[in-house]
């Protein structure tokens, strides 16, 4: 009998109960308890940061039966039992100061019904201090705290400056009880998809240790390939078959579907375990991690900071950007952070990052969604857009395929443009970044024109696009410039296209092609 695929299954005990399968990462759990006492761990949703604080829960709870065959079972000695406080704020919708504090108070409740209450603490701070000197002082043993998405209020909060603030000040007050009751602590960990705050909420909290960028625990949760060739080839080979493949194409689809996290340099890539595990489960490819979210507040992000996106592609930062909260003027730490963009490079003597798309799930969904956000297509025609404008590329109908290029650009709203030249080199840049997962895409921008060579097995365009200009002068660039010449002994037919797009029309006014 094959795998149950524990899909979207947070919680270890019935997971284990159940009889999923699970990837043993008990042997990095214990490292962690063992080694230190107060984490913090960013990564992107969907990362399994759930069922490590599931899995722990379990393990500060003693409960030896649930690691049977697991590493676990060999380390741990003692299985002692300790009492747990654990916050989860995965589950509420944040849309004021009265719903974070309801979820607040309700989990301390919990704890004060457990562990007893005294009237004189006030404030939702104080209480929380309270429930855990008293777990101590009840139980004899110190108390574990866990915390996942600590950030989520603040993200649902974001474009909403006013609630922002309230929400961090909340917060603030309640986890600084992590610091001023520290003797009566055995372990805290603290989850997030973002670092946001880790500067403003976290502030007094200097005694955190952030696992997110630490190469030692780059694998405690996601899939390596090493945990893939282990515990799945049964599966890849399944998956292989039922889609036509050899095992080795199978793995290489996987790697650039659903692969390529890397949270620090120089380490392996992670796949993607909800991706991979539905992958799995229905033997089929699928954007698997997209169709789960939408960043709705990344596009906002974008839009407001007037974002060049073709930045995105291949973004240099440093360590302070990447662990930094976000701003208006600079959307790529949530991006980074979100998991929309990973570690591709790191340059050691400048301490330059080089960021971009982890893998072909990412891009492709992250591109699909951009687009109706942009231009005038709608949300469910995206991908069928697309596939129209490839095909006509792939056949050769030059014509077709730059009147679509028109309806992509068409109906742009005029607030939405404020900068006519970066919004229609953003359209392009999503339409070409889409066209180029099926064909060979080379894109170019400097100011005022962009050019551009798409490569199918039968034709090479070159194109240049002149804003306000003409397309004879497009078409004149290209030869003064010899862009064409790479593709001189090409057995492919050439074309060469000059556009002009107008900023009166909003849109390509004319193109040339020879």
């Amino acid at each position: 009998m094959g795998k149950f695929y524990p899909v979207g299954i947070q919680n270890f005990e019935s997971l284990r109960r159940d009889g999923y399968f699970y990837v043993d990462k008990t042997a990095k759990i214990f490292e962690l308890a063992r080694t230190g006492r107060y984490y913090f761990l960013s990564r992107p949703r969907r990362f399994g940061k759930s069922l490590l604080v599931s899995t722990l829960e379990a393990y500060f709870s003693g409960k030896k039966e649930l690691f049977e065959g697991l590493a676990m079972q060999e380390l741990e000695k003692e299985w002692k039992c300790y009492p747990i406080l654990h916050l989860d704020l995965n589950t509420r919708k944040y849309d004021s100061p009265e719903s974070l504090y309801g979820i607040l108070d309700e989990h301390l409740k919990m704890w004060e019904a457990l562990y007893g209450r005294n009237e004189a603490e006030k404030g939702l701070e104080r209480r929380f201090a309270g429930a855990i000197r008293r777990a101590h002082e009840k139980t004899g043993e110190r108390a574990v705290i866990l915390i996942d998405e600590y950030d989520k209020p603040m993200l649902q909060a974001i474009g909403n400056d006013s609630l922002q603030t309230e929400y961090r000040n909340t917060l603030k007050a309640f986890y600084g009880a992590l610091k001023s009751e520290d003797g009566h602590i055995k372990f805290a960990l603290l989850t997030g998809v973002t670092k946001f705050g880790k500067v403003s909420v976290f502030s007094d909290l200097n005694n955190l240790e952030d696992l997110s960028r630490n190469p030692g625990y780059t694998d405690i949760c996601g899939i390596s390939e090493e945990e893939l060739l282990r515990d799945f080839s049964d599966d890849i080979q399944e998956l292989a078959a039922a889609n036509g493949q050899t095992f080795g194409q199978a793995c290489a689809q996987l790697k650039e579907d659903y692969d390529g996290y890397h949270f620090c340099p120089d380490t392996p890539g992670m796949y993607n375990p909800f991706s991979i595990l539905n992958t799995f489960k229905s033997r089929r490819y699928g954007s698997y991690w997209f169709e789960t979210g939408t960043p709705t507040y990344l596009v906002e992000l974008l839009k407001k900071s007037d974002y060049d996106l073709e930045e995105m592609s291949h973004v240099e930062t440093d360590a302070d950007v990447l662990d930094s909260i976000f701003t208006d003027d600079n959307p790529i730490p949530v991006i980074y952070q979100s998991g929309y963009l990973t570690i591709k490079g790191y340059d050691k003597r400048f301490g330059i990052y080089t960021l971009g798309f982890p893998n072909r799930e990412v891009e492709e969904g992250f591109m699909n969604f951009l687009l109706p956000f942009y231009s005038a297509v709608s949300k469910t025609r995206s991908p069928f857009e697309i596939k129209r404008f490839v095909t006509d590329v792939e056949s050769g109908d030059i014509d077709g395929f730059m009147e679509r290029l028109q309806a992509f650009l068409a109906d742009c709203p005029y607030e939405l443009a404020k900068d006519i030249e970066l919004h229609y080199q953003n359209v392009l840049f999503i339409v070409f970044r889409l066209a180029g997962l099926y064909t060979k895409v080379e894109y170019r921008t400097s100011r005022g024109r962009i050019d551009l060579v798409l490569q199918t097995d039968s034709y090479v365009y070159v194109m240049e696009f002149k804003l306000d200009g003409s397309a004879e002068q497009a078409l004149q660039q290209i030869e003064e410039k010899q862009y064409a010449l790479p593709f001189a002994k090409d057995s492919r037919k050439v074309y060469t296209i000059g556009v002009n797009f107008s900023s009166e029309t909003r849109n390509i006014d004319k193109w040339i092609v020879k």
